[in-house]
């Protein structure tokens, strides 16, 4: 017997004693492993992986050869076991009927040996060769398996390495924030409030998610600008006069400047809304005097959004107004102070205005 075809293990089926005895008998002598059932059923109950081919009598009592084959071929993990019937039957029917069960070939009784040991070598040789595939297509997956995981494990600390970057960004943005506000003696709370106020108008506008998140990161930084406005006219008590009014209105400027020309959205976006947010509908806020949809949606989201926390809110120069004034003031600058139709977003929403307003309070 060839090398590919040793120690094979083969189940033998035949209800004949005498005849599994001396195929059992021939099958050692060629170095193979024998298995003996009596019967279909027994050989089904007998049937493992571990088989490497059935030599299966047809005429058998109860289930026949036919029948056991076709009950092989209904399991797919047997698809590839080769099936030798082993049949005193010479009809061309019969033969084919074997074929159409499944069995892949026949030796006729009685037994040439040359002829069965010709045979199982040819078969067992194609059964080396599947099984060499499907171990060969295993391991493939393993290696493709382990290499997806790996990737995995690579993109999601890839993705940890990101967000915690991002997330040491937005800090960095929000404390940078929290400074301009501190030196307006504010707590901080004021631009927690108004970011909010900002996605919550951004959101039913119809942005994105990811511009949402934009603004929402953005808007914080929209007065920047007041660090470079002087500590005198910053935290004066009373009315500014016109000098001290014109170097305030400066702040836009500046924060667009300290905020412009780096590579972060978040900054470039911060940017637009600090240059723009005190710009009015009708054309007459400042720096730039920019009316109507000239103004960055940006910046005219963060109007709303900045005027009724600044109206709520206390200053050096005043005390906070009621939300009922605060609305009521920023009603008669629908169209004029406000894109109107922000100003109705912004007032839809209110019980969420409130809710966030009721969250974030100054210490």
């Amino acid at each position: 017997m060839n090398a590919a075809t040793k120690h094979a293990r083969i189940l033998i089926v035949d209800d004949e004693l005498i005849n599994r005895k001396v195929l059992e008998g021939l099958l050692k002598s060629y170095g193979h492993e024998c298995v003996s059932a009596e019967s279909g059923p027994a050989a089904l109950e007998l049937l493992d992986k571990s088989i490497d081919l059935v030599l299966l009598d047809i005429m058998m009592p109860g289930m026949d050869g036919f029948t056991v084959t076709r009950a092989i071929r209904k399991m797919p993990e047997y698809a590839d076991l080769p099936i030798v019937m082993v049949t005193a039957l010479s009809a061309k029917a019969d033969r084919l009927k074997a074929v159409e069960a499944g069995a892949n070939d026949f030796v006729a009784k009685p037994i040439d040996t040359t002829e069965l040991g010709v045979r199982m070598t040819s078969l067992l040789r194609m059964k080396n060769y599947h099984d060499e595939l499907k171990d060969y297509q295993e391991h493939l997956q393993q290696m493709v398996s382990e290499k997806t995981g790996a990737l995995r494990s690579a993109l999601a600390a890839l993705e940890h390495a990101r967000q915690a970057t991002v997330q040491a960004h937005m800090e960095t943005i929000h404390k940078l924030s929290a400074a301009a506000e501190y030196k307006d003696e504010d707590t901080g709370s004021h631009i927690m409030r108004m970011s909010r106020y900002c996605a919550l108008i951004a959101k039913p506008r119809g942005l994105s998610e990811d511009e949402v998140d934009l603004i929402l990161n953005s808007s914080p930084m929209h007065d920047i600008g007041k660090m470079g406005i002087p500590d005198a006219i910053l935290l004066k008590p009373g009315k500014l006069d016109a000098e001290e009014w014109g170097i305030m209105r400066r702040h836009t400027i500046i924060g667009a400047r300290i905020l412009r020309g780096g590579s972060s959205k978040y900054l470039e976006a911060g940017a637009e809304i600090a240059l723009s947010h005190h710009e009015k509908w009708d054309g007459s806020g400042y720096p730039n005097g920019l009316s109507g949809t000239n103004i960055p949606l940006s910046g005219r989201i963060c109007a709303v959004a900045d005027v009724f926390d600044a109206l709520t809110s206390k200053r050096p120069y005043k005390n906070a107004f009621s939300n009922e004034r605060s609305l009521e003031i920023m009603a008669a600058g629908r169209g004029s102070h406000f894109d109107p139709e922000l100003y109705d977003l912004f007032l839809a929403n209110i019980d969420e205005v409130l809710r966030i307003q009721s969250s974030f309070q100054d210490a």
